[in-house]
């Protein structure tokens, strides 16, 4: 991973990784290495990527985040199970 900057969590995201079993390593790669990235249609300034998670039987792991110079801040995640059936 080439990119520098630092990945901080809100508490609800954080929450989230727990209370899902999501691994750090994948929201990483899903923010670096996505496999589609969209505005959030609800939030100004909010971006939503989405990436495969093999892991979890190829359902997309979706992570909402603000980017800033240094820092890029994980507001929510999940694993999407209807973005398997819309594909």
């Amino acid at each position: 991973m080439t990119e520098h900057r630092r990945i901080v969590f809100s508490r609800h995201a954080a929450d989230m990784i727990d209370e899902r079993q999501i691994e750090r390593a994948w929201v990483e790669e899903t923010i670096f290495n996505p496999e589609i990235v969209e505005p959030d249609p609800y939030r100004l300034g909010v971006m939503r990527a989405l990436r495969r998670i093999s892991e979890r039987g190829d359902r997309h792991l979706r992570v909402a985040y603000v980017e800033a110079e240094d820092t890029i801040k994980v507001v929510t995640l999940f694993l999407d199970r209807g973005k398997k059936r819309r594909n």
